[in-house]
Formats: structure tokens, sequence, C-alpha cells
């Protein structure tokens, strides 16, 4: 797992995230198929970040990268906003966390394309 995996994973989630809201809120096939997509990436990404890591520290890193990205998105595209600066905090202590989790920035093991039947 590295840090770029993780950020493409949360942008991937994040695009299958707003095509969804479109969807529930207004209908129509396009949104529908673009979340289906997207959370097909998510999938894959997931299998790409899992492959010599640990679950504890892919699902760590992306929730908290998730929450980081899709926040400024929503605050930036769709103008949502918290309604109390302490929420703002809870984005500060989950930097601090991410920081904790000392994420590698490069991956150190080559993906290699798993078998779909095992031995």
């Amino acid at each position: 797992m590295s840090l770029s995996q993780i950020i493409t994973l949360s942008l991937v989630e994040i695009v299958g995230d707003f095509a969804f809201k479109e969807y529930a809120n207004r209908g129509g096939i396009l949104p529908l198929s673009i979340g289906i997509v997207g959370y097909i990436g998510v999938c894959t990404m997931l299998v790409i970040s899992l492959q010599g890591s640990t679950v504890l520290l892919v699902n760590g890193a992306w929730d908290g990268t998730s929450a980081l990205l899709e926040s400024l998105a929503a605050y930036i595209f769709l103008g949502e906003r918290f309604e109390s600066p302490t929420q703002y905090l809870g984005l500060g202590f989950i930097i601090a966390g991410l920081y904790l989790m000392k994420i590698p920035l490069y991956s150190t093991k080559e993906f290699v394309m798993p078998k779909f039947f095992s031995k």
C-alpha cells in the first residue's frame, strides 16, 4: 500500500458517491451507471492496496483520506458546510491520525494479479 494508492482509492470513491447522490435525488441512468462504475473502481483499488498490506492499515488510511478528500470536494463543488467550528477541528484530528499512521509514500511490492482459482 502507498499514499498514492489510497488517494486514488478515495478519489474513485468520491466519483461513485457523488454520482449516487445525484441518482438518489434526481434519478437517471447516467448517474446510476457512473456510481456503479465508480464502485467497481473502488473494488479494484482496494485489491491493489491490500496486496502486501494489512486490512487494519488500508482501512484506516482509506477512511481518513476519504473523509478529508470527500469533505474538501463537498465543500468546494457542492457548497456544503459544517454547522459548528468543532466539526472542522475533527477534520484536523483526522489529519493528525493519518500522520501518526505513517502511511508509506511508495509501495515496496509490485502488484501481481491474483489468480481466480487457488490450488
